[in-house]
């Protein structure tokens, strides 16, 4: 049991690592330890390696707020939460937007633990009776958060166009051999990374001084945010086809909140909440349903042929430890950078920040061998098409269209 707690300790480290480094997705280090597997498993038990990649990925997914949500560097879980988080580093809350994205992805977690014995006997049924139906799901779900989130006709016209184009982008996209990786790291950094920030530098936005004292109050809205994103990620574990963009959709309609209200604290709370829920699920629905729901649960599944109900209580136990310490760290490392922030020239950073992202698509691109210059095409429309939200006055989260649209094609082409 003492090196199941060290391999613990060991993945909280990795995962603190490839979650505040921009660019490095949590599956990329996965990947290098299952194909390093055969080595160590000559003096490490399977049980150990499967703890330490639950254990980062559960941090990863944390702790990768932090960038996000102070650097605008974008990743498909983080993606909704950098403009109101951006809104509130810009006014000076920074230290009170870690704190709620911490608590929502903590909260999260206790939710879906808690809630385990019933999903363990609802969702699989679910899960089996969905497939044939994932694509109405998908698109009554999104005409009805469309609906939802738009108080007038205008904007809610908007928001559909938006919708649309961002999946025929998204569809175009997933039909060239790029490897998918480097292409949803330009498209996501184009839709919600440089757009954001160019915003910003438009509007000559400064980094205020940020405030030292704040005061998060539980009430009963901020615990039916929490467990709607705790929820919204158990879902997401045994619906076919569905994402951390697909999750957003139940998310926000359980919460009843959106991306552009003036204060986002319910809206952050329910999409950090569903970040967390759903790498833990993405595990989980190893033993419930037999389908590995990510890279690391797909590594997993291959460590260990049989999944037994001791497995899952070791990585039920080893996911509350983990998310107990990557909550302190997350608010460690969010108030360090809080602080650095108010030294620091934000046209300057912004400008950094953007060439950073820029840096790394073309890092990854030469690295896998991808064309430069369409991925350099697919960068600049995603990122003038980013900047239409923020000039038509709707909601960002209506981007997400950019993965819905084609996984709803995807399972019409399935099913009809």
């Amino acid at each position: 049991m003492f090196n199941l707690i060290i391999a613990c300790f060991l993945g909280i480290l990795s995962g603190t690592i490839t979650g505040i480094v921009p660019g490095i997705h949590v599956n990329t280090a996965g990947a290098i330890i299952f194909a390093s597997s055969t080595f160590l498993l000559s003096f490490l038990t399977p049980e150990f390696l499967c703890v330490y990649l639950v254990s980062m990925a559960i941090a990863h997914a944390l702790i990768e707020f932090v960038p996000s949500m102070l650097l605008g560097v974008p990743e498909e879980g983080t993606a909704l939460t950098i403009l109101p988080a951006h809104r509130m580093v810009l006014k000076g809350r920074s230290k009170e937007a870690i704190r709620i994205v911490s608590i929502g992805g903590y909260g999260a977690i206790l939710v879906t633990i808690i809630l385990l014995p019933v999903f363990a006997i609802v969702l699989p049924f679910l899960h089996e009776i969905s497939k044939p139906f994932t694509w109405m799901i998908l698109l009554v779900f999104s005409i009805y958060l469309i609906y939802k989130l738009t108080k007038t006709l205008r904007a809610f016209s908007w928001s559909l166009f938006l919708f649309i184009i961002s999946g025929i982008l998204g569809y175009l996209l997933f039909q060239t051999p790029i490897s998918s990786g480097i292409s949803l790291m330009a498209i996501f950094s184009g839709l919600f990374g440089i757009s954001t920030i160019l915003f910003s530098l438009n509007e000559n936005s400064t980094i205020p001084h940020q405030n030292k004292f704040y005061e998060i109050n539980l009430d009963k809205d901020k615990i039916k945010s929490i467990i709607a994103g705790g929820t919204s990620g158990a879902i997401l574990g045994f619906l076919p086809g569905f994402g951390p963009a697909q999750g957003s959709i139940i998310a926000q309609t359980a919460s009843g909140t959106n991306d552009s209200s003036e204060d986002p604290t319910n809206y952050l709370l329910a999409i950090s909440g569903l970040n967390t829920s759903d790498t833990l699920f993405s595990l989980i629905a190893i033993y419930l349903i037999g389908n590995p729901r990510s890279g690391i649960a797909v590594y997993m599944s291959y460590l260990i042929s049989e999944f037994s109900i001791y497995h899952l209580l070791i990585f039920t136990f080893t996911s509350l430890i983990t998310v107990s310490i990557s909550l302190m760290i997350c608010l460690k490392l969010g108030d360090s950078f809080s602080k650095l922030m108010k030294n620091i020239d934000y046209r300057k950073l912004s400008i950094s920040v953007i060439i950073l992202m820029v840096m790394l698509i073309y890092i990854f691109a030469v690295v896998y061998d991808a064309p430069i210059l369409y991925l350099t095409l697919v960068l600049i429309t995603s990122t003038a098409m980013g900047l239409l939200p923020h000039y038509l006055g709707v909601g960002k989260s209506h981007l997400m269209g950019v993965l819905i649209v084609p996984a709803i094609i995807i399972y019409i082409q399935m099913f009809i």
